[in-house]
């Protein structure tokens, strides 16, 4: 019988190897959404198959398969990781403390870096483009993120930031859409090189006031400085 008060109790040799299956689990997922994002990003969703999956993952097809039931599966399972990126991006902006319009600077040119370099990032955006030929609800896309800049358009209006006759709500809606227009015309241009380029272009255009010193990115003078 097992002592009640005995701490050690559920940490034995089999307490142990469930753990390290889990564990094994949770990273072979993890390859495997990872080389789908890949093979997302180069190839567009119609042309990868489960297949390319397992090869790029250097898995069985049947371990891709324990793992997502299909490639609708894999699609979805990518994008909702492109959606957990987005707010935790947001999440580092905040932490920053800037002024409004700066918060919003820096975080279209702190997504347009992840959108240059991440993989899991551009098979996300590539998978909005091609999301009519998904058979699978995938999240609704940009709504969290256009209305975290509303909110930061809003303050900046209260304090006397921002001088715009656009409303905060369709101002952020313009400012969305151009940026991620931008970032797909970069992509199919220049395989997103010049991204941060045309961010600080959108930035300018859209809401002028960015080009004043009390509102420039720290991320952006890092770019430059360096």
């Amino acid at each position: 019988m097992n002592d009640p008060h005995d701490t050690t109790a559920g940490h034995g040799p089999r307490a142990q190897r469930k753990e390290l299956k889990q564990e094994r689990a949770i990273r072979s997922r993890g390859n495997i959404l990872l080389a789908a994002a890949r093979a997302f990003a180069q190839r567009g969703y119609p042309a990868v198959t489960m297949l390319d999956v397992a090869e790029l993952s250097g898995m069985t097809k049947g371990a891709v398969y324990f793992h997502f039931t299909n490639k609708e599966a894999l699609a979805l399972a990518v994008t909702t990781e492109f959606y957990k990126r987005l707010p935790a991006i947001s999440d580092t902006v905040a932490e920053l403390e800037l002024p409004p319009v700066a918060s919003v600077a820096e975080l279209l040119l702190r997504t347009a870096a992840a959108l240059r370099d991440e993989p899991m990032m551009k098979a996300g955006a590539r998978l909005q483009i091609e999301r009519g030929l998904i058979d699978a609800d995938l999240p609704i896309p940009f709504q969290d993120y256009t209305e975290l800049i509303t909110s930061w358009f809003r303050s900046a209006l209260a304090a006397g930031e921002l001088e715009h006759e656009t409303p905060p709500a369709t101002l952020a809606r313009v400012l969305v859409s151009a940026f991620f227009g931008a970032q797909h015309m970069s992509w199919v241009l220049h395989d997103r090189e010049d991204i941060i380029e045309r961010t600080v272009e959108v930035l300018h255009a859209v809401v002028p006031c960015t080009r004043d010193p009390r509102h420039v990115s720290p991320f952006l003078l890092e770019q430059t400085s360096v």
